[in-house]
């Protein structure tokens, strides 16, 4: 039994459900096993699950695996992909079956007069291969796809001999089929199709969409226009899968797409490797954070690039580092070449960084218990927002009421993106005689600043937040960032701006808006937060109105005034446990007569 088993499940329950590639090591951090998954934490568990059925091969590789890393993929046809580039490249052991050819599936281009690419499970048949590739599903679909977007044959006709016998089937009809057995496409035209095909399958090939593009213009000219029609309709088809896929990318040849995310005191650094044109490699990187003055990307990549010999002509990076001109001078002198830094904003470019990002967090989040979306959202709220660290521990305040009556706020904190509900506050509002939001949100933030101030209170009174958001636009902040100052406080403050249909809309400081819809992760967690405050606030109103209403109808009765009725609201909470009392009870209670708690009593139950 391997003794890292406890250690692996834990990391394991962590992991995140994307699909993408895992990477199994054993205690010399030799790769012994690469293999794919559709959910990387479905997969994964099932290897150090307890009373595990394995095979005699997979119970000897996990009882070696010491440690594994793991790639985040967009889709299981992208894990496919750099799953073979991977095993292909580090020829693991337990991977036996692919350097064997068994097991596998490949694609097949045959060698008729005609050719057809088909899905197979071995090599016996005569014909050109792709592959081999791991997934029968997979395959199938990369098969189907490319005969789909080319519009292929997939009958069981065989061409010369059938052509002109029967009428052409449904496909054609539907379009997902050229119609061969019409007669109509000459041998060397159809020749032509199958190596576009093929350049598909392997690269996405941009020079293919160029070359149609050509012969769709000719085409056009020499008023074939069913002929231009149909390569319109293909080179749309490969355009849209193409931009699916984000392992083949025909927007880099030859590139690194560095991606950074932050997490408290470390940085995470993913460097994506695409080689003609597609990705075959990926190194991650766990850095403490530098002081403020330093610039981590300058660090890393002149660390990173020192002496290395694969350096590609472009780097894909989120911004231009200080000491660009000194590294772009060692990595041009190491490649012998110019070397491009490039920070794309947008377009397929753009794309592989954010992939890269989402890789980092998936790392970030995996060695801090938390989710990637959650990791990233901070990032890029403390980026958007200028802060020199993500916001550990944020609090958020809503002013709620009716007219003037049952005015009150709510408190919600959220730590590391989640909602803390045991440090949740309600404040009724007490100095603002008339409804005043600015009035009540400088009340009640200075009675809970008064906490860090003077140190009292539960543990989270006591702590000073990284952030407060407020839920209001710079109105707001106005009123509270003199507060905050007053009581020698360095706390950031900002305010929530609702539309007109109360969504979140964007971020207010004290002079202006800073719009956060393109950060989709951040959005998405300022939006949870000012809901949550909102709720909780809202609730709170009306908890506060229907006990001061409750209350009135009490005094209803001769005898019982506020006081009274406070008592008696304050021992009972809700009209269900009042109606359980019996008179003595309610006598004692509010200290009231006999007679008048007898009247009470007669008064309830008979509402």
């Amino acid at each position: 039994m391997n003794p890292r088993l406890p250690y692996l499940r834990d990391k394991t329950g962590k992991l995140t459900t994307s699909p993408g590639v895992y990477i199994m090591r054993n205690k010399e951090s030799e790769i012994i096993y690469i293999g794919k998954a559709k959910n990387l934490h479905n997969r994964v568990s099932s290897y150090f699950r307890e009373n595990p059925d394995h095979t005699p091969k997979v119970a000897a590789m996990v009882s070696n695996v010491f440690d594994y890393d793991f790639i985040v993929t967009d889709s299981e046809y992208e894990a496919l992909l750099l799953e073979c580039s991977l095993i292909k490249q580090h020829k693991p052991k337990y991977n036996i079956l692919l350097k064997d050819d068994k097991g596998y599936h490949y694609i097949r281009i045959s060698d008729d007069e005609y050719p057809r690419i088909t899905e197979e499970k071995n090599k016996q048949k005569d014909g050109k291969y792709l592959g081999p590739y791991t997934s029968g599903f997979v395959t199938k679909q990369a098969v189907s796809e490319t005969n789909r977007v080319f519009m292929l044959p997939t009958c069981h006709k065989k061409f010369p001999q059938d052509f002109h016998k029967s009428r052409p089937c449904l496909n054609y009809h539907i379009k997902l089929c050229m119609g061969l057995c019409r007669g109509r496409i000459s041998q060397s035209s159809y020749n032509e199709i199958i190596e576009q095909a093929i350049d598909f399958i392997k690269t996405g090939s941009a020079e293919s969409v160029e070359r149609m593009e050509k012969e769709m213009n000719n085409a056009a000219e020499n008023l074939e226009f069913e002929k231009a029609a149909m390569l319109r309709d293909r080179i749309n088809a490969v355009k849209k899968a193409a931009e699916k896929q984000k392992i083949i990318n025909n927007t880099v040849d030859a590139a690194d797409i560095i991606g950074i995310a932050e997490y408290y005191e470390c940085i995470y650094i993913s460097v994506l490797m695409y080689r003609n044109s597609r990705l075959y490699d990926k190194a991650v990187f766990q850095l403490e954070k530098a002081d403020k003055e330093e610039d981590i990307l300058s660090q890393f990549m002149i660390s990173y690039y020192y002496n290395k010999d694969d350096i590609p002509k472009t780097i894909i990076i989120d911004h231009i580092p200080k000491e660009s001109e000194l590294i772009e001078q060692l990595l041009e002198k190491q490649a012998n070449r110019k070397v491009t830094l490039h920070v794309p904003q947008r377009g397929g470019q753009l794309d592989l960084l954010k992939l890269a990002k989402n890789n980092s967090a998936e790392y970030a989040a995996l060695r801090n218990d938390r989710t990637g979306r959650e990791v990233l959202a901070l990032d890029e709220l403390a980026k958007s927002l200028g802060l020199s660290k993500p916001p550990k521990y944020i609090e958020a305040y809503d002013i709620s009421n009716l007219s003037s009556e049952s005015m009150v706020a709510g408190m919600v904190v959220f730590e590391d993106g989640r909602p803390l509900k045991r440090a949740y506050k309600r404040f009724t509002v007490k100095e603002q005689e008339f409804q005043n939001d600015y009035g009540s949100m400088r009340e009640v933030l200075r009675r809970r600043l008064m906490h860090i101030v003077e140190q009292e209170g539960d543990e989270y009174f006591k702590r000073t937040p990284d952030l407060i958001l407020l839920d209001g636009g710079k109105g707001h902040v106005n009123t509270i960032e003199p507060l905050i100052r007053e009581l020698g406080l360095d706390i950031a403050v900002y305010g929530m701006v609702k539309d007109n249909k109360h969504r979140t809309r964007a971020i207010a400081t004290g002079g202006r808006e800073i719009q956060i819809n393109g950060l989709k992760s951040a959005f998405n967690l300022v939006t949870r937060i000012q809901d949550e405050v909102h709720r909780y606030s809202v609730a709170f109103m009306h908890s506060r109105h229907k006990k001061k209403t409750y209350t009135s109808e009490l005094q209803t009765v001769k005898g019982i005034g506020e006081k009274k009725a406070a008592k008696l609201m304050m021992k009972y909470k809700t009209r269900a446990n009042l109606l359980q009392a019996d008179p003595q009870e309610l006598a004692v209670t509010a200290g009231i007569s006999a007679e008048t708690a007898n009247e009470l009593w007669k008064i309830l139950h008979n509402d």
